[in-house]
């Protein structure tokens, strides 16, 4: 079993920004898709707050629109991509927004 890192691409609105009724909508998508992933799900992860980007060459580029991750556990990429099946964050339909999945290898 090997561990994979979700992240979280695309303009996404801050949870502060959002109505009492549309946070409860997210909460509870996300409680579904954290419910459906049991202990295939490592570490729910976090959102992404204030950034910045650091280039080899001393400039400061403008940060990409990472947003998040969260860790999975599963027996191949393909297994992986799997989990992100009715993903909160891949609801929107427009191509805007993405889960792009690493594997962690171990030094």
């Amino acid at each position: 079993m090997s561990k994979y890192i979700f992240l979280y691409r695309g303009p996404a609105t801050p949870m502060s920004d959002f109505t009492a009724e549309q946070q409860a909508e997210q909460m509870e998508a996300w409680g579904a898709w954290i419910g459906r992933l049991g202990p295939s799900l490592a570490d729910v992860g976090n959102p992404f707050g204030a950034r910045a980007s650091l280039a080899d060459d001393g400039t400061s580029p403008a940060p990409g629109d990472l947003n998040g991750y969260s860790i999975v556990e599963a027996d191949s990429l393909d297994g992986a991509k799997a989990l992100a099946d009715k993903h909160p964050f891949l609801t929107e339909g427009k191509g805007r927004f993405s889960v792009e999945v690493f594997e962690l290898v171990p030094m």
